[in-house]
């Protein structure tokens, strides 16, 4: 977009803080905002009807999420919960009518992200239903890393709020099992995990785990 249209759609936004532990809206909420997180980290859940929790998506700075808003009558699919304090930019359903009328681009670059996010849902969902755990999890941080990782002489850092039940969510399993694998990985050095971050130590063999390869071979 050019400098005008970024212009044009930034004056129409909110800036808010968020407090870590407040919520932005909750699953079955009418649509009524976009958001763009400049700070901090947003935590996107949804309930089973059995009232199970399942994280779907970790936001982190630069992203835009609930961009179902642009769909006029729509409601939120998961709840929004602030992890850390955040800053973010916030649009109304007003200042999106009137964006989407100046600025047509967004339409389409919103239909990607939406088609990207169900496209990395739907995976995710495929290897649940045909892949052991162990490959599930390893994928899972592979995915983390390449949206969040930072390359340190450490390895690859995974630095985001999450803990070990939080990934167990993520890939269908129960806290136990997520505990046991990164303590096996732990003890190999392919990963180091504390409550803060995960660091991958050898991503070689973290690939070799998520896609079932000899750990030796070509």
């Amino acid at each position: 977009m050019n400098e005008k249209d970024l212009t044009f759609i930034y004056k129409k936004a909110f800036s808010i803080k968020a407090e870590a532990g407040s919520f932005l809206f909750f699953q079955g909420d009418p649509a009524e905002n976009l958001f763009f997180l400049v700070k901090g980290h947003i935590r996107l859940f949804s309930l089973t009807p059995e009232g199970q929790q399942v994280l779907m998506h970790v936001v982190t700075p630069g992203n835009f999420f609930a961009i179902v808003a642009l769909v006029p009558s729509s409601a939120y699919p998961v709840s929004a919960e602030v992890t850390q304090e955040s800053i973010l930019l916030k649009w109304n359903r007003d200042a999106i009518e009137e964006i989407l009328k100046i600025v047509p681009a967004i339409s389409l670059q919103a239909m990607r992200l939406m088609a990207e996010r169900l496209q990395e849902y739907q995976q995710r969902f495929k290897e649940i239903a045909t892949q052991r755990v162990e490959r599930r999890l390893a994928r899972m941080l592979i995915r983390l890393a390449a949206q969040s990782g930072v390359k340190t002489s450490e390895g690859i850092v995974i630095n985001l709020p999450l803990t070990r039940q939080d990934l167990a969510e993520m890939v269908g399993t129960t806290l136990y099992t997520v505990s046991r694998f990164l303590s096996q990985w732990e003890s190999r050095g392919i990963i180091f995990s504390s409550r803060e971050k995960i660091i991958i130590k050898n991503s070689h063999l973290l690939m070799c785990i998520a896609e079932d390869l000899p750990e030796h071979g070509s």
